[in-house]
């Protein structure tokens, strides 16, 4: 899988995780939404592991903007909310910020 999979893939079971929490206590859910939440939310961490990346800080600085745009799908998908023009003009300065995280030139190490 490439990185932008992997990226896509941790979002999701990111903003899971979170959500069953916040089905959880917001929601008034039941508490066992937490035992898929933990999973989700392990998942998401081994999934970040798996970017090609010499350092964690970049790999989860560029991940920031993948998370961004992927929590505003939630939002609309999930949730039922459209986002609206600021929601997706931010989403896109974002994802072009993780852009320039992966793909600016660096010097070789």
């Amino acid at each position: 899988m490439h990185a932008l999979g992997y990226y896509i893939t941790a979002a999701v079971a990111e903003i899971g995780g979170c959500f069953a929490f916040w089905a959880w206590l917001r929601l008034d859910r039941s508490a066992l939404w937490t035992i898929p939440g933990l999973l989700s939310l392990i998942a998401f961490a081994l999934l970040l592991t798996r970017i090609e990346s010499a350092f964690a800080g970049r790999a989860y600085a560029a991940y920031g903007g993948v998370y961004i745009a992927a929590s505003l799908l939630w939002l609309w998908f999930i949730e039922g909310q459209r986002p609206d023009r600021w929601d997706v003009l931010g989403a896109l300065v974002c994802l072009a910020g993780a852009a320039l995280i992966l793909f600016g030139p660096r010097p070789s190490i």
